[in-house]
Order: C-alpha cells, then sequence, then structure tokens
C-alpha cells in the first residue's frame, strides 16, 4: 500500500498491465525532471484513453520512494474533478483545500469607512504546506486559472500538470498550461483501443464524421426524429445524465424529464429527491466529514426537506430552504442550507443570483445592499443557486464522468470549437452513450 500525504491518498492499484512505450518514454522524462532538475513544473498532456491516471500511478510507486520522507498529493481545481478520481479509486483533493484558507469575513471597509461586501469570497494563500509534500500532482490542469497557478508555484514544490488538451477551456479562460506540454501522450492503450466510446472520442476529435448507427453495445449514434416517444422517455429516465449545448436545450430538457416523472413541468421549486446542480460556489458548506470538499459550481446531488421561503420580496418565489446531497458523499453527511434559488422560475433573471439573509431571517437583494449597512445585522450566509440538473451543459459536465450519458449534439453552435465541444462530451461517459443529432 502506498500512503500519499498522510492518508489524503491511499492507492492500493496493482501495476498488472505494463506500459506502452508512449508511456514509458514519458515516465523515463518525468523521473529525470523530479530527481535530477530544479524545473519546478512538469506538463503531460493526453487525450483520452491514453492512460495519463495509470502512467502518473507508475511514477509514483516507483519514483517518489527514491527520495527519503518524501510524499505526494493528488489534486484537482475543482471540486467536481476530485470526485471523479475518488469513484475510481483514487483519494483527492482540491488545489484550494491544499494552499488556501477561507476568510471568514466577507465584509471590507471602504476608504469612506463604509462597510461594503466583498464581490467574491475570499482566500487567503497559506504561508506554508506540509514540508514532507515534495510533489503536487494536479488532474485536469486545463482548468487552473493563472492566480491558482502563481499561488500554487509559490510553494518551493514539484508541481506534476496533467490534462487533455483536446477539450473544451473553461469559460473564464485558463492560463494555458497545456498548449505547450513537456510531454504529449497519443498512443491509445489497448485497454481502450476497442473502447467503442474512445473510437467515437477520437473521430469527433480528429473532426472526422460519426455515422448514424450503433458501435458495439456501449455506442449508439442515431437521429432526433428516429426515437419513439416511448423509446424516448425510457432512454431519459434511465440516463445517468443528459449533456447539451444550450441553455434553452437544456431548459427544455429538463422540463421534459420533470414531467416523465409526474412532476408539474411549471413548478419553480424541486420535489423531495430531485437532481440538482448547484452553479455558485459556497465555500462554508462541506460536503464530506473531512471538510476536504464544499458545494462548489458544478456539484450534482439530491434535494430533500425543501419548503418554500417566506421572505419580504414576494415575488422572489423561487426561494426555498432545503437540504442537499452530493452524489459522491457519504449518505451521512447532509448540508443544510438557509435559503437556496433555483433560476429555472420566471423570476431568476428578474433578481440575478446575489442576495442575502438578514439575521431576522429576512432576505434582500443585492439592490438593498444600502439597507444591509445600515442595519448591520447581516448574517455570513450567501444565498445558494441551484439548477434542474437531469441536463446540462457540457461547459457544466466537464470535469464529471458519468456511467450512461446521452449527448444531444449541438456542437454545430460553437463554431470552431465544435471538435472540442463534442469530443467532450463524449468523453464524459463511462459505460455507455447515446449521440442524438
Amino acid at each position: 500500500m502506498l500512503a500519499v500525504l498522510r492518508g489524503i491518498w491511499y492507492n492500493d492499484l496493482i501495476m498488472e498491465r505494463e506500459l506502452t512505450a508512449d508511456q514509458e518514454n514519458a515516465k523515463k522524462l518525468i523521473t529525470e525532471w523530479f530527481l535530477n532538475t530544479d524545473n519546478r513544473v512538469f506538463v503531460l498532456a493526453g487525450y483520452a484513453g491514453t492512460g495519463k491516471t495509470f502512467l502518473i500511478n507508475h511514477v509514483v510507486q516507483d519514483v517518489l520512494h527514491l527520495k527519503a520522507g518524501s510524499e505526494a498529493v493528488f489534486v484537482t481545481p475543482t471540486g467536481k474533478a476530485a470526485t471523479v478520481l475518488i469513484k475510481n479509486g483514487t483519494v483527492a483533493g482540491t488545489v484550494h483545500s491544499l494552499i488556501y484558507t477561507r476568510d471568514e469575513d466577507d465584509f471590507d471597509v471602504d476608504e469612506n469607512g463604509e462597510v461594503v461586501e466583498r464581490e467574491t469570497l475570499s482566500f487567503t494563500k497559506k504561508e506554508k504546506i506540509d514540508e514532507k509534500i515534495r510533489l503536487i500532482i494536479v488532474d485536469e490542469a486545463s482548468m487552473i486559472g493563472e492566480d491558482v497557478l502563481r499561488d500554487l508555484l509559490s510553494f518551493d514544490v514539484k508541481c506534476l500538470f496533467s490534462g487533455d488538451n483536446a477539450q473544451l477551456p473553461p469559460v473564464n479562460g485558463t492560463c494555458g498550461l497545456l498548449e505547450h506540454p513537456d510531454y504529449m501522450l497519443t498512443e491509445i492503450v489497448r485497454q481502450a483501443s476497442d473502447n467503442p466510446i474512445i473510437q467515437v472520442a477520437t473521430l469527433a476529435r480528429e473532426g472526422k464524421s460519426i455515422p448514424y448507427g450503433n458501435y458495439g453495445d456501449k455506442v449508439c449514434v442515431v437521429g432526433k426524429n428516429f426515437l419513439s416517444p416511448a423509446e424516448r422517455k425510457r432512454i431519459f429516465l434511465k440516463a445517468d445524465q443528459i449533456i447539451c449545448g444550450r441553455n434553452k436545450t437544456r431548459v427544455a430538457l429538463n422540463r421534459e424529464i420533470r414531467g416523465y416523472k409526474g412532476i408539474d413541468e411549471s413548478a419553480l421549486l424541486p420535489v423531495e429527491g430531485e437532481k440538482l446542480i448547484c452553479t455558485l460556489n459556497d465555500w462554508e458548506k462541506p460536503l464530506d466529514k473531512e471538510g476536504n470538499f464544499h458545494l462548489v459550481n458544478g456539484i450534482i446531488g439530491t434535494g430533500s426537506n425543501i419548503r418554500e421561503s417566506m421572505d419580504f420580496l414576494a415575488s422572489m418565489d423561487f426561494l426555498a430552504s432545503m437540504d442537499f446531497k452530493a452524489d459522491f458523499a457519504d449518505e451521512s453527511v447532509w448540508v443544510p442550507f438557509d435559503t437556496a434559488v433555483f433560476t429555472e422560475g420566471r423570476y431568476a433573471h428578474a433578481y440575478g443570483d446575489r442576495a442575502v439573509k438578514l439575521i431576522d431571517g429576512t432576505v434582500v437583494h443585492e439592490s438593498n445592499f444600502a439597507l444591509l449597512h445600515q442595519l448591520k445585522s447581516v448574517s455570513e450566509e450567501p444565498i445558494c443557486r441551484f439548477e434542474f440538473a437531469y441536463a446540462v451543459t457540457c461547459h457544466k459536465a466537464q470535469g464529471s464522468e458519468f456511467d450512461f450519458v446521452v449527448v444531444f449534439d449541438e456542437s454545430w453552435a460553437f463554431g470552431g470549437e465544435r471538435n472540442r465541444w463534442l469530443y467532450t462530451a463524449i468523453t464524459r461517459a463511462r459505460e455507455k452513450l447515446l449521440i442524438i443529432r
């Protein structure tokens, strides 16, 4: 058993497979970099199916022990990306949990002495991290921003960045780490080469046509008018995740699926057990007992104990109180929220997503911050934002994996990024894939 960062990552993986020639070349370069150079950064890029994680496990087991007392930590830019590693047997944390502490006070005093709310939640970089950590492995490196990269590299620790440079870039941009990798894995491993999901993903990445039809028993490509209403209902209810390109399509699909479940599609609030996705970070709400994962943008789960809120902004009737359970969380870990916003409602665009709760229980929208400053009775509880998640956009799904994925091919809407969009959507599927055009 390999222990990494004293309990944050334990991996019992038995190396039963041999490395490919491509992986061996990469391993030699990584080994040389880690043991014999002063360079702080190594960037490993690779397409889906090239075995990046498998290679890194080999590197850690074979190389790390050569430096006595050295330990490594496996992290990701987002909580949802970390959950993928967790589901695949690797316990991981987030970059933020490793190098930052969350600031408790969300309010500052401006130059005039007035109390003002910070525009974004703030974090303070730690002065140091565990001195035994000599290697930080960052998965999904395409999602790393410039500020986080700068802070990460401020510690005297080598960083191995790994990611797929064929995926969509994040909406808010990236630092471009994967544009010029130190090594690029291109050889699809034997175990993946027979996987039809990887086969159609490769076609998408290369901009080639993906013909209609069945690809073994794992992949099927059909026209949007090919499915009967009964087949459409059966497939939609069975899918672990539906992925589309446009918000208009997402809203329509979520309403359609809620109807299949016997839920009034016009209802603003979810019912018990509905599938939801968080779309606004709340770093104060932990999702696991250790406090490594928090409620962040992209986390999918279910709601319970849902109660409509009675606040003085009566028109904001999409406000509610509820509990939320993340898909990856232990069943005993439930996170209560004071107030949740459901943006599928008709008032979502009218009021936006920024509001705070006063100590007396009332809710004030951001337009009334002047009142907040006068009252000086603001709780530090932000309002959480959720959407229905039977269908999500490809950007929201990025960094996650699901067993059975239905892709509504709207790659045509993404212009020069259409190949990246389709490739990213396809590679969210672990076991089965249906592409609807």
